[in-house]
Order: C-alpha cells, then structure tokens, then sequence
C-alpha cells in the first residue's frame, strides 16, 4: 500500500522530487533545481540545470550567477520532467516567488515555499491551489503574531517626519523584497517625495525598475548632505542602522521593517525607535485560514513554529507533519 505523497522526499537540505529527479530548494549543489524564489534559504549557485520564474533567475544572477542552464517558467506554464508535471503560480512572498505544483500518479502536491496572502504592489498575488498535500512554511505560527493594516504601519513613517521635519526616518528593510515593498507601499500611500537609498540596496532596486514595478525617484544617500536629508525617508539594510554610516544622517528616527517587530524585545534589542510591523510571510490567522481554504488532506510543515501549526491542524482533523529542512525562521537575507 503506497502512502500518499510518497514519492516526495523531504531531507534536511531540500525536498526531493523521486520520479522527475530533481530537488525543491536544495541547500547544497543539486543537478537539477526548482527554486520557488530569491532568497538565500531558498535560492544558491553551483546547480546544473534551474527551473525558476524569469524574475527569480534575473535575481539570481544579480545576486550570484544562476546557472548556464536555466529554464524560465511563467505563471501558468506547464513543465514535464519525468512522469511529473510541473508548474509554478504566484506565491505573494517577493517578486517572481512561486508555489512549485507538483502532479503525479492521481495526486497534487504543493510546496508554497515562503508566502502572504496581504496585496503588495511589487508582486503577484498568492493563488491558492487546490491540493492533496500542501507544504506550508510556519515563520509566524503563533497566536500572537497578527500583522496590522499595512497602510497604519506606513502611516507611522510620514507621521513620523511631520513632527520631527529636522530629522530623517532611517528604515531597514532587507534588500530583497522588504526594500522595495516598503517604497512602493509609500508611494502608493501617495508619498511622492524623493527616497534615498544606502548603496547596498541600489543593485536590486534596480533590477526591480527594469522588471517593471515602479518605485518613483530614488537617489543615493551616500554623498547627500544633511540639509538635503532633513525631512527624509531613507531605505538601508538592517545591518547598516546602527553603524559608523548612520552617523552622518540629520538625527535619524531608526525605524525597521519586519514582522517580528511585533516583539517588542526585538525592537528593543536592535535600538529600533520606530518599529514598523510589515511582514512578508503569512500571520497566524492567514495560514490557518489558508489551510482551511485549500483543504489538503495532509499538510507539511516547515521553517518556524512547525509544532503550533501542526497541532492546529490535527485539533482540524487535518493530517500533518513537521519538515527537518534547513533554513531561516527570520526574515533575514
């Protein structure tokens, strides 16, 4: 008697796909890849032959060299390796990220990789699938984390420079999909000013540009004097708010960009005056109502807080499992 799912193979660097030989997300070199998005737990170098969105691999390779072989696979494109077929629709999490739809032998598998179910200008939308199988991550699976309206959280930065003009709001937001979500949701909030930008952020700010998502006028904080930064919003890496580079800023508000600034301890630690609550990952309520919406018969369940959510499933007489996957619970990268 075959168990469902049987011919997916979760190991601690990537999910193997047995029938089409290839692997989900491998940590380590893999001869064939099928790599949901961009970041570094997700995504690396040194493989053979890559499947990926066209926006993947372009992020790829402005990251690292993807790969001679690549394969672009569009939303809604059909791939056959093997006696599997395979295709990628939106995962919602950054741009180009896919959930990778895996069918064989009469069944649907699903591996959604990172995901939101929030709207976010700078990428497609999550597209629910319905599956036998769903592998789901669980970086906020807790009661507790609850994401607000993300137009409030953006609110706070403009609020913010109203009431301190002679200042600036320095935001870290990772270079990858949290930069350019927290400029596109400003200027979709109708902040029109120009937005200045640590160097480190530049190069995927760019790409962003010339795959289409429009940021409005960004220009390089290096180099800008204080009188010109005064009244500011700019963008940096994390790593950089705290730095010998952020001395030179007109008395900035330190602001961050993530999900786990609902820990106020966090925000503490990282000396954050402003914490922004503006995740790119699904809260406790949207993946419970996620699993609810897909109905699989078994969920997987991987990176974060694997034991509350697959407890919350079998009380849901859902089946479920936790995956050994190496990876980042953060929204680091």
């Amino acid at each position: 008697m075959t168990r469902l799912g049987d011919w997916v193979e979760p190991h601690p660097h990537g999910i193997y796909v047995k029938p089409a030989d290839a692997w989900i997300d491998p940590s380590e070199p893999a001869a064939r890849a099928l790599i949901t998005h961009g970041h570094a737990d997700h995504a690396r170098g040194g493989h053979g032959t890559v499947w990926a969105t066209p926006e993947t691999l372009a992020i790829m390779d402005a990251r690292f060299y993807a790969g001679q072989d690549q394969q672009p696979v569009g939303y809604g494109d059909i791939v056959r390796l093997g006696d599997v077929v395979v295709s990628f629709v939106p995962a919602g999490h950054v741009l180009g990220s896919a959930q990778i739809v895996l069918e064989h032998r009469g069944e649907t598998i699903v591996v959604s990789g990172d995901y939101k179910r929030r709207a976010d200008p700078t990428c497609a939308p999550f597209e629910p699938v319905k599956c036998d199988v769903f592998v789901t991550e669980a970086t906020f699976a807790l009661p507790v984390f609850r994401h607000p309206e993300t137009g409030d959280e953006i609110d706070k930065m403009t609020t913010a420079l109203a009431a301190n003009p002679q200042r600036c709001v320095l935001v870290g937001a990772y270079a990858l999909g949290k930069a350019q979500r927290v400029i596109a949701e400003l200027r979709r909030r109708g902040f029109d000013d120009p937005i200045y930008l640590h160097g480190a952020l530049q190069r995927l700010c760019d790409l962003y540009v010339e795959l289409g998502v429009d940021l409005g006028e960004l220009r390089p904080a290096t180099g800008a004097s204080k009188a010109e930064l005064a009244g500011r919003i700019i963008v940096s890496p994390p790593s950089a708010l705290n730095d010998r580079w952020s001395r030179r800023l007109p008395d900035p508000i330190t602001a961050m960009a993530s999900g786990w600034m609902r820990v106020r301890q966090r925000a503490r630690q990282k000396n954050v005056e402003l914490p922004l609550i503006l995740s790119d990952h699904a809260d406790w309520d949207e993946l419970t109502a996620t699993l609810t919406e897909i109905s699989p018969q078994e969920v997987w369940v991987t990176h974060g807080r694997e034991e509350a959510l697959v407890h919350w499933c079998m009380t849901h007489q859902i089946k479920a499992r936790a995956l050994a996957l190496v990876g980042y619970e953060d929204e680091d990268d």
